[in-house]
């Protein structure tokens, strides 16, 4: 039986115009080259209390590059399935998985910074009956999803992080 997902946060009422008219392709993209930046330094610093995501729940992933092995810092938008974290590879619909993509599959041991502050987590991309629950689930928590697989033939992957510790996961 597939275990009910808990603490979505749908995007707040009176955001809704603003994350719909900021959802396409191009604004997306150039809104990542500008607050990815600022996120990957911020969040860390504040433990997730400050962040450029306009009340959406952003997380930085930390992980070893896959061919460097540098450690690589991401801003994410997540959502919590029950006490494992979601994150949605989509890139902005771009044709290509995103970098952290790569890094993850060959370097699953991540470590996540958020508002609880920041812990270790394992990650495996989602797959089957999981993924079809999740991806049912993430585009119900942000439509955009929706609409940046449109923009895309591959098909836009998921990873579930489940927690290596009792340290609670980022609050949503």
């Amino acid at each position: 039986m597939a275990e009910k997902t808990r603490g979505r946060r749908r995007t707040p009422f009176f955001l809704a115009p603003l994350v719909s008219a900021i959802s396409g392709r191009r604004t997306v993209q150039l809104f990542m080259k500008i607050a990815s930046p600022i996120d990957r330094f911020l969040i860390p610093a504040t433990n997730g209390r400050l962040s450029t995501g306009f009340g959406q729940p952003v997380l930085v992933m930390e992980v070893a590059g896959a061919k460097s092995g540098k450690k690589r810092r991401t801003p994410l938008l997540y959502m919590r399935d029950g006490d494992n974290i979601v994150l949605v590879a989509s890139y902005g619909g771009g044709e290509r998985h995103p970098a952290w993509y790569y890094n993850v599959k060959v370097n699953p041991r991540v470590r996540l910074f958020g508002r609880n502050g920041s812990g270790w987590y394992t990650a495996r991309q989602a797959e089957g009956e999981e993924r079809e629950r999740l991806w049912k689930a993430v585009t119900e928590f942000y439509d955009g999803y929706r609409k940046y697989q449109t923009y895309t033939d591959r098909e836009i992957q998921l990873f579930v992080l489940t927690p290596e510790t009792t340290e609670a996961p980022p609050a949503s």
